[in-house]
């Protein structure tokens, strides 16, 4: 398979070979990033960026963000939920959060929400983009985006009224329906600073499936079934002619099952108390702008989730050996930005600068029950709350009529506070600092190299339990060294693009999570432990490449290498030292076949492929390859739209969260117990527009 990821690289490489005929008509689209400290196309950001764009969105995807995760280079997720809410960029991010506090390694925005460790209303409906920063964020978001930066964008409203519906139905009981209403505000709605008319969206859905596993003792087919309303809603405001407003609201709730182990590793469980994984989150943001010589923009936004997480722990129904774990979280977030900025640097202006304030606080109560029998017998309430305040800034010089130089810079000041009924009582607090460094050349006006040299931070934390030696109660800040060459181009005819970065980072205070199995009778005995324990080399490249092929046809594709692994990493029974840290598969890649046709017809095919990868730091169970094969075909047009979807079409059969321990009396042998990812599966869907 290696062998044939690289063909394909050499392809990337040199897309020339690969195009024949093309039409003028049928140039690509521009793309403005908006993670970034001010918009900028992906072609000038010196960075490593992916971005999806609303028409990939609608003909890859079927409900949620994860459908389109995989088109992603060096992204991976873990489950062991319902939806993914872990994610690793390049290797580096968290697996899990069971006790403790939220400390993400990769930074998730919805809209200017954040919603990082918790990302599970990604669903698709009314998103105009995502952009995926790779790599460490330490001038733009700080201490949670040590390893980047996804960031989700509903549609602006334009002032054009739409009236539309979409329904959809599929197998396992798959059921959809949503409406999408659009407008403007009446004679008196003015001119936004972008130049856009006033107006607002609103988006409603309801979505709901059985799930692919049938639960023997129960007799359904449902427990780990997925039900899911979302709501949202954005509208802009031109104050005055110089101020202008947006805001956005979002409310998801996810009643979902979580009923994915059993103890054979089939899809047919025998859990007599399946879990849940349900997720009720509300949010607004409030984006103000003023237009000038020197321009200002107030982001302020609120987050509250309220999360239930359980499961069986025995994954059975024998009242003798009989154990359930639940997790009741509430989640409330204020994040307020500040931030001001000259023009960018263009033929009349050398210097351009931006500069801001950043203040986030995170409380969270997290409630752990342990039930035997149905009766409490292991209890933890818990209450956390962390302050970041930051400054930031960024200079830039353009050098000569082809050159840019860029220096950013942020310091970062973090106090918390932890209690829990167990007797902990823990203030930390630290200061960080990160930034980078970018040398920028422009060929031409389609084309740029850059050479970015980054440091990223994430902070440190705690760890709990009566075993847990008062020498290793706390763990210090990680730091990430990155340094990344890249180059971009939109060729001359306008219909193809490439974009490759090389990068090497290393880390240093690496936080390793480990976990270890304390009681072999009692599935949940489990202690987590948290340290700086190793340094860590991660490094590889990605690579994106779009082709129009004639008219009617687009040819795309990713590819992403990565080599992750620990630097003098040994445990009290094990050295690490070489092997590859989790959830870092070395290869992954992804091409995509497009074909439209003016009359309404179009089709996709996605064929994605990755590698295997370690499941977990504290042993060393691997997952194995896979190669996913997604279609969709139908036809529309510009007042209706009918097609079919089929996912994993090869009815492939791979594992996406594994655990090793033992959970079968009376010996309990270590096993590896795997999270089998849905098999093949199809559906229709249909929308209409009334307006």
């Amino acid at each position: 398979m290696n062998t044939r990821l690289l063909a394909v690289f050499a392809a990337v490489l040199y897309p020339g070979l690969m195009v024949s005929a093309l039409a003028q008509d049928s140039e690509l689209k521009e793309v403005v990033v908006t993670a970034s400290l001010r918009p900028v196309t992906a072609l000038a950001l010196p960075a490593s960026v992916t971005v999806i764009e609303q028409s990939t969105l609608e003909t890859a995807g079927v409900q949620h963000l994860q459908d389109v995760l995989p088109l992603v280079p060096n992204l991976n997720w873990a489950s062991g939920s319902s939806r993914p809410r872990y994610f690793q960029l390049r290797g580096i991010g968290e697996t899990d959060q069971w006790q403790g506090a939220p400390n993400p390694s990769v930074g998730f925005l919805i809209d200017g929400m954040d919603f990082s460790g918790i990302g599970m209303p990604s669903t698709l409906i009314d998103l105009a983009q995502v952009e995926v920063l790779r790599g460490p964020q330490g001038t733009t978001l700080g201490a949670n985006a040590l390893a980047g930066l996804i960031n989700l964008q509903t549609r602006r409203p334009n002032g054009e009224s739409e009236r539309s519906v979409q329904w959809q139905a599929g197998e396992q009981g798959l059921l959809a329906a949503g409406v999408v209403l659009a407008g403007d505000f009446g004679d008196e709605a003015g001119s936004t600073d972008s130049g856009g008319v006033d107006g607002w969206r609103f988006a409603v859905q309801r979505f709901r499936e059985d799930g692919s596993r049938r639960n023997l003792t129960l007799g359904r087919d449902d427990t780990n079934g997925l039900d899911e309303t979302t709501v949202r809603w954005r509208s802009v405001h031109s104050l005055t002619q110089d101020w202008a407003a947006d805001v956005s609201a979002i409310w998801v709730d996810q009643k979902n099952g979580f009923d994915a182990f059993a103890i054979d590793n089939r899809r047919l469980t025998r859990a007599d108390d399946p879990g849940e994984d349900n997720q009720e989150s509300h949010g607004i943001s409030l984006v103000v702008t003023r237009d000038g010589e020197v321009a200002f923009r107030s982001l302020s936004a609120w987050v509250e989730a309220d999360i239930l997480y359980s499961f069986d722990g025995d994954w059975g129904a024998d009242p003798d050996y009989d154990f359930t774990s639940r997790f009741l979280r509430d989640r409330r977030s204020l994040t307020q930005d500040f931030r001001w900025s000259s023009a960018p640097p263009g033929e009349d202006r050398r210097f351009a600068w931006v500069a801001g304030l950043y203040g986030l606080r995170v409380d969270e109560g997290n409630d752990q029950l342990d039930l035997f029998g149905g009766e409490v017998f292991r209890a933890l309430i818990s209450d956390y709350r962390a302050d970041h305040l930051a400054a930031y800034g960024e200079l830039s010089w353009r050098l000569a009529t082809r050159w840019q130089l860029s220096l950013g810079v942020r310091t970062e000041r973090r106090e918390s506070r932890y209690l829990d009924t167990d007797g902990s009582d823990l203030d930390p607090s630290e200061d960080m600092w990160g930034g980078n460094l970018s040398l920028d050349y422009a060929s031409d006006e389609r084309s740029r190299w850059y050479l970015t040299l980054a440091r990223g931070y994430k902070a440190g934390g705690f760890n709990l339990g009566a075993v847990i030696p008062e020498a290793q109660r706390e763990f210090g800040t990680e730091w990430l060294h990155s340094l990344e060459l890249g180059h971009k181009r939109v060729f001359a005819d306008g219909r193809r693009s490439l974009s490759a970065a090389l990068f090497y980072m290393r880390r240093g205070d690496q936080q390793v999570s480990t976990s270890a199995q304390l009681d072999p009778g009692d599935p949940l005995s489990f202690i987590y432990l948290t340290g700086n324990a190793a340094r860590g080399a991660n490094y590889g490249l990605e690579a994106e490449w779009v082709t129009a092929l004639g008219d009617n046809w687009q040819l795309s594709g990713s590819l992403g290498w990565l080599r992750a692994s620990f630097k003098d990493y040994v445990t009290a029974d094990r050295d690490l030292t070489g092997r590859a840290q989790a959830h870092a598969p070395e290869w992954q890649g992804v091409v995509s076949v497009l074909y439209q046709r003016p009359s309404g017809w179009f089709a996709r095919v996605d064929s994605q492929y990755q590698s295997g990868f370690f499941f977990s730091d504290s042993h060393d169970q691997r997952a194995g390859g896979r190669t996913l094969v997604n279609l969709r075909a139908g036809y529309g047009t510009g007042r209706w739209r009918a097609e079919a979807w089929m996912q994993n079409a090869l009815d492939e059969d791979y594992a996406q969260r594994g655990f090793f321990f033992g959970n079968e009396p009376p010996d309990f042998p270590d096993r590896l117990y795997v999270q089998l990812a849905d098999p093949r599966r199809a559906g229709v869907r249909f929308s209409w527009n009334f307006h």
